[in-house]
C-alpha cells in the first residue's frame, strides 16, 4: 500500500531550515502562516474541492489529523486572504479569489454531558453572526435563527454565497454513544440545525463537515444526496496526515537533529521514526500516513513519546467493549467491507468502526471489496495496551510498561513458575468492569498484557485438533498455554496433550512448554497451574 495514487505533493520551501517552527496542535492556518510555522501544503485540495462543482462535502478523519487546519486554511482562501498563500501551490494557480461570508462552526469546544451544552455553544456562535452581519434575534428557536444567518450573511455580502464550515460536526453523538437519552436528543437538535444545509441550498457556495463519522440516520446525509463523502475516496486519502514524500520535503532537518541526538544515522532515524507514527491508510490505494499531531511533537520535542493517544484517553473505546462480548484479537486483526467500517451509530453491533473512525485501526490490506484492518503503528499498539492494561488487571496506569519488563525476563529465560507467579499476582483482586466469568474477557486480557510484552502472541491460535488458548513465542522458548474457568489445571494440560497441541512446533528447534492454568471466579485469580 505505498502507491501514492496520484496525490499532489507540493513543497514551497523545502522545509530544510533548521530554524523552522513545528506548529504542535496549531489549528489556525492564519496564526501558522504569520508566526513561520512549517507548513504541509494541503491547498493542492483546495483546487479540488472549488472546482469539483460540488458544494456539499464530508471529511471523517481522527482526531487530531489536522482536520481542525484544513478548514481553517478553507476559511482563509474563501475570505480573499491570498497573501497567506504565498508560496503554496493553490497562489499558483487560476483559482479565483473572490471573497465569500464564511460560517465556521466548531462544535469541538464542549464535551456534551449535558442537555444545554449544544445550545450554549449555538447560541455563542449565533449571537456573534447576528452582530457581524446586522441581523435581528426574531427567535429563541436554533434553527431558525441559522436559517436566517445564512440567508443574512448572503444579503449583507452583495448576495455572496455563503461558506459554511462544520467542525467535528457529530462531536456530541460520539461522545454520548454510550447514553441512549443523551445521543438521541442530540441527534434530534443537531437534526434541526442541519437541515437548513437543504433548504438554504441558494445562498450556499460550499458545505464541508469534518468528523468522525458519517451518522447514517443524521438528516444531514439522508437529505443531502448530492452530498460528497470523500472519507474512503483515494483523490483525498492524503488531505490530512503526512505522506512519505512531505516528511521527505518538510522534516530532513528534523530527522538529522535526532539522529545526532540519539547516535544514530539519519536512515535508521527515518525507520524508527515510520516504526512509531507512521502507517495508517484511508482508501484501498493509500500512501503511508504518518500521524500530524505525534510527527510534529516528535520535530519540536526531540523525544520519543506516545503523544496521539495520550492527548485523549480511549475511553470511548473501553465504553463500547464492555457493550459487546468481543474477541478483541479479532477486532485488532479483522477482514470487513467498507459498509462495515462506515457503519457508526447507536445500535451498531460491532465496536470494528468506531475502532477504525476514532483511528485506532486503519487499512492494512484490500482484495476485491475486503479490507484487512490492524493497529496503524507502535505508538497506537503500545499506548492503548498501556490503557487497557489497568482496566484487566491489579496495576496503575503509570506502572504498565514497567511492570511487564520482569515478566519478558523470565519468559526469555524460560523461569515459568516466576512468570505464573508474577500472572497471578497480577490478577489478584483485580475489580473488573466485566464480568470475568467470561472466558473470553479473561482471554482478552491475557491478549493485552501479552502484546505489551512485545512478543509473538496469538490467543486462540489455530491448530489441525483445535485452538490454543495462548501461545507465546521467545527466541528459546514455545510456551503452549490452556486456560480453563472453575476446573482444575490438570483439565487444561490434558487437553493440551489430548488435543497433541505442541505437533506443530516440534521441530523448529526451541523448547516447547505446555501450562495448565485454572481461574477461579471466585478469587478473581488463577487458582493453580500445572508445567509440562
Amino acid at each position: 500500500m505505498e502507491t501514492n495514487n496520484g496525490n499532489i505533493s507540493h513543497n514551497p520551501t523545502g522545509g530544510q531550515s533548521a530554524n523552522l517552527k513545528f506548529p504542535v496542535g496549531q489549528q489556525s492556518f492564519e496564526v501558522l502562516r504569520k508566526q513561520d510555522c512549517i507548513y504541509i501544503d494541503k491547498t493542492p485540495y483546495i483546487e479540488q474541492i472549488v472546482k469539483s462543482g460540488n458544494r456539499y462535502f464530508f471529511l471523517g478523519r481522527p482526531r487530531r489529523f489536522g482536520k481542525s487546519l484544513f478548514l481553517s486554511t478553507l476559511q482563509c482562501f474563501f475570505e480573499g486572504k491570498r497573501e497567506l498563500f504565498k508560496d503554496t501551490y493553490i497562489d499558483s494557480t487560476d483559482c479565483t479569489w473572490e471573497k465569500h461570508p464564511v460560517l465556521y462552526l466548531d462544535l469541538n469546544i464542549k464535551k456534551y454531558k449535558e442537555k444545554g451544552d449544544l445550545e450554549l455553544v449555538l447560541d455563542n456562535l449565533f449571537s456573534g453572526w447576528e452582530k457581524q452581519f446586522d441581523i435581528e434575534k426574531t427567535t429563541d428557536d436554533f434553527s431558525i435563527r441559522f436559517k436566517n444567518i445564512i440567508y443574512g450573511a448572503y444579503k449583507a455580502s452583495g448576495d455572496k454565497e455563503v461558506v459554511v464550515l462544520v467542525d467535528e460536526y457529530d462531536k456530541p453523538l460520539v461522545n454520548n454513544l454510550h447514553d441512549q437519552e443523551q445521543f438521541e436528543y442530540y441527534r434530534d437538535k443537531l437534526a434541526e440545525i442541519y437541515s437548513n444545509f437543504k433548504s438554504s441550498a441558494p445562498y450556499l457556495r460550499l458545505v464541508f463537515l469534518t468528523g468522525v463519522s458519517r451518522f447514517a440516520k443524521l438528516s444531514v446525509f439522508s437529505g443531502l444526496n448530492n452530498i460528497s463523502d470523500i472519507t474512503f475516496q483515494g483523490r483525498y486519502a492524503s488531505i490530512c496526515g503526512v505522506t512519505e514524500q512531505e516528511s521527505v520535503d518538510n522534516f530532513q532537518a528534523g530527522i538529522q537533529r535526532l539522529a545526532d541526538k540519539y547516535g544514530t544515522t539519519p536512515r535508521e532515524m527515518h525507520d524508527r521514526i515510520k516504526r512509531h507514527y507512521d502507517g495508517y491508510h484511508f482508501s484501498e490505494n493509500c500512501p503511508d500516513i504518518y500521524n500530524p499531531f505525534s510527527l510534529m511533537s516528535l520535530m519540536d520535542s526531540e523525544e520519543f513519546m506516545n503523544f496521539w493517544i495520550e492527548s485523549g484517553t480511549p475511553s470511548l473505546l473501553w465504553e463500547q467493549l464492555k457493550r459487546f462480548d468481543v474477541d478483541l484479537e479479532s477486532i485488532l486483526n479483522t477482514e470487513c467491507s467498507i459498509r462495515r467500517m462506515q457503519g457508526l451509530d447507536l445500535d451498531t453491533d460491532s465496536p470494528v468502526a468506531l475502532f477504525y473512525q476514532t483511528g485506532y485501526l486503519t487499512i492494512k490490506d484490500y482484495d476485491d471489496g475486503i479490507y484487512t484492518l490492524g493497529l496503524p503503528n507502535e505508538e497506537v499498539k503500545q499506548g492503548f495496551m498501556e490503557y487497557l492494561l489497568p482496566h484487566y488487571a491489579n496495576i496503575a496506569n503509570s506502572d504498565s510498561l514497567l511492570y511487564v519488563r520482569n515478566f519478558v525476563r523470565d519468559l526469555k529465560s524460560g523461569d515459568t513458575e516466576g512468570f505464573m507467579l508474577r500472572l497471578q499476582k497480577m490478577f489478584a483482586k483485580t475489580s473488573y468492569d466485566m464480568e470475568m466469568d467470561s472466558e473470553r474477557n479473561l482471554h482478552n486480557a491475557l491478549y493485552v498484557f501479552m502484546l505489551l510484552l512485545g512478543l509473538k502472541v496469538k490467543a486462540e491460535y489455530r491448530t489441525s485438533n483445535g485452538r490454543i488458548d495462548l501461545f507465546i513465542a521467545t527466541d528459546k522458548y514455545y510456551y503452549i498455554i490452556e486456560i480453563k474457568i472453575n476446573q482444575s489445571a490438570q483439565a487444561a494440560l490434558d487437553q493440551i496433550n489430548s488435543k497433541n497441541y505442541a505437533l506443530p512446533f516440534q521441530a523448529e528447534g526451541r523448547r516447547i512448554v505446555k501450562i495448565g492454568v485454572n481461574f477461579s471466579t471466585a478469587d478473581r485469580t488463577l487458582s493453580d497451574w500445572l508445567v509440562e
